[in-house]
C-alpha cells in the first residue's frame, strides 16, 4: 500500500473493534481509498459476553474468529502486538515487543504511523486496591484468562474425584466476586456444568460449592429489582448461596475476607465485581480520563485530540438525560462502530462527524439452561419484562447481530448450521 493513503490505526479487536475494522475494510480498504490496520494482543477474538461459557467449558472453540482471516476476507491488516505508549504530536503508536511462551522475541518493538486513531481496548476487572486480588483472584478479562480458568476448573474436578473415597472430604468450593451479569451468568454455567460432569462419569462433580458475593443488597444492579429478586430465586434454588450486602476487605491464598469479619473458604476465586480501563490509558501522552481510566469523549466519540477517537468499554461516552454515562455494554460498541465508520467516511471527504447517540435495547441475563431473564426498552412498546424461551432468543439474536456485522448474513448462517451439526459429534463440556 502507498504511503500518501490515509492512514486508520484501531486499537483492540473487542466487538466495537473488529467490527469497526470490517466495516471501514469493506467501504475504504476494498476500494484502496484508505490503509486500515487492527492491532491486538491476541490472534484471535470472541465475543465478551461468551467469555463466562468458555471459563464453564461450554462454548465451541468455531466460536473464535481469527483475525487475519477476518483482515484477508475484508480488507485491512491485522497486526499482532500491544500498544505501550503513544506520540499525539508525531501522531505515532509505540507497540512493545511480542514474545512466546519460552520467552524468545518473535516480534520487535514497532512504531505505527496513523492519520486517525481509534482506541477500541476494552476493559478490565477492578480490583478497588483490595489487598491480595490481584494475586489470589482469577479474572475473565480476555479469552486466556477464561482459558486458564477453565483449565483449573477441570484439574479441581478431576482432582475432587479422584479424592471422592477420602474421609471427610470438603466439597469443591468456587466464590465468585461480583453480583453483576458475569458472576451471575457464570455461577449458573457452572452449575450447569457440574450436572453434566455427573452424567459423564465424575461421581462426585455435583459435591460443589459455589458462592457469590456481591457489596449491593441485590444482585444486577442493572435490571429492574423485580428482575433481580427473580433471578436470586433461581439461584437459591441451585443451591448457589448469595452473600449480599456484604463488602470484600482482603482475598488469601485459601479465603475472602469480608468487612463484617466473615471467612469464606474457596478453593477458586473469580473477581467480577466492576471494570476500568487499563492503567496505562491513564495519563497517555495528554489524553483526558476519567477516575475508572476510561478516555473522555463527546457526542461524536472524538478525545481532546481532534484525530484520535474511542470506543467500547474504554470509552467515557456521555449519556444525554443520565446522570451516568453510556454503559459498557456489548451493544453499545457495537451501536458506536457503526456511527464512526460513517464519521471517518465523512473526516476522507471533508464532510462534518456524526453525533452518536445510544440506544438502549434494554438488559438480559442467560442463566445457562434454567433460564432467561431481562428487560427490552423500545419507542412503541415502553420497557417490557421478558423471560424464559422469549428472552433467550432475543439473547442468542445479540450475538447473531454481531456475528452478521462482521461475516455477514450468508457466512453466519452457514457457521451457525455447522455448529448445531458439531455439537452432535462432540461433547457439551471441554474437559482439556
Amino acid at each position: 500500500m502507498s504511503d500518501n493513503k490515509h492512514k486508520i490505526v484501531i486499537v483492540g479487536g473487542g466487538a466495537g473493534g473488529i467490527e469497526l475494522a470490517t466495516r471501514l475494510g469493506s467501504k475504504l480498504g476494498r476500494k484502496g481509498l484508505a490503509e486500515i490496520i487492527l492491532l491486538d494482543a491476541t490472534t484471535t477474538h470472541i465475543w465478551k459476553p461468551l467469555l463466562h461459557e468458555v471459563a464453564a467449558g461450554t462454548v465451541d472453540e468455531s466460536e473464535q474468529v481469527d483475525y487475519l482471516g477476518q483482515a484477508y476476507r475484508n480488507q485491512f491488516r491485522f497486526r499482532l502486538g500491544k500498544m505501550e505508549g503513544l506520540d499525539r504530536e508525531k501522531k505515532e503508536i509505540y507497540v512493545s515487543p511480542t514474545f512466546s511462551d519460552s520467552g524468545e522475541e518473535l516480534i520487535p518493538r514497532r512504531t505505527f504511523s496513523y492519520d486517525t486513531l481509534v482506541m477500541a481496548i476494552g476493559s478490565v476487572s477492578n480490583s478497588f486496591g483490595i489487598k491480595g486480588v490481584e494475586k489470589n483472584c482469577l479474572f475473565l478479562d480476555s479469552t486466556s484468562q477464561a482459558f486458564k480458568f477453565q483449565k483449573h476448573l477441570v484439574e479441581s474436578y478431576i482432582k475432587s474425584h479422584a479424592d471422592a473415597d477420602k474421609a471427610n472430604k470438603k466439597p469443591l468450593s468456587i466464590a465468585i466476586v461480583g453480583g453483576g451479569a458475569t458472576g451471575v451468568e457464570l455461577s449458573a454455567e457452572l452449575h450447569e456444568v457440574t450436572d453434566m460432569l455427573a452424567v459423564y462419569g465424575f461421581n462426585e462433580s455435583s459435591n460443589v460449592k459455589l458462592t457469590i458475593i456481591e457489596a449491593a443488597p441485590q444482585l444486577l444492579p442493572a435490571l429492574p429489582s423485580k428482575l433481580a429478586l427473580a433471578t436470586q430465586d433461581q439461584l437459591a434454588r441451585l443451591n448457589i448461596d448469595l452473600k449480599l450486602g456484604c463488602r470484600v476487605v482482603e482475598v488469601t491464598k485459601d479465603a475472602i475476607h469480608t468487612m463484617d469479619g466473615e471467612t469464606i473458604q474457596a478453593d477458586l476465586k473469580v473477581w467480577a465485581a466492576g471494570i476500568k480501563a487499563p492503567d496505562w490509558v491513564n495519563g497517555l501522552d495528554g489524553l483526558a480520563t476519567n477516575k475508572i481510566n476510561q478516555l473522555v469523549v463527546d457526542e461524536t466519540l472524538k478525545t481532546n485530540d481532534e484525530n484520535i477517537f474511542a470506543i467500547g468499554d474504554c470509552a467515557a461516552c456521555p449519556w444525554p438525560g443520565h446522570e451516568h454515562n453510556v454503559p459498557p455494554r456489548a451493544q453499545a460498541a457495537h451501536q458506536q462502530a457503526s456511527a464512526l465508520c460513517k464519521s471517518i467516511v465523512n473526516r476522507l471527504n471533508g464532510q462534518p462527524l456524526v453525533n452518536y447517540t445510544y440506544h438502549d435495547y434494554g438488559s438480559l441475563v442467560a442463566l445457562g439452561k434454567y433460564s432467561t431473564v431481562g428487560n427490552l426498552m423500545g419507542n412503541l412498546m415502553g420497557t417490557v419484562t421478558i423471560g424464559g424461551f422469549i428472552a433467550r432468543v432475543v439473547y442468542l439474536s445479540l450475538y447473531k447481530m454481531h456475528q452478521i456485522a462482521i461475516h455477514g448474513y450468508y457466512r453466519t448462517a452457514l457457521l451457525t448450521l455447522s455448529n448445531l451439526f458439531r455439537r452432535t459429534a462432540h461433547a457439551k463440556i471441554k474437559m482439556h
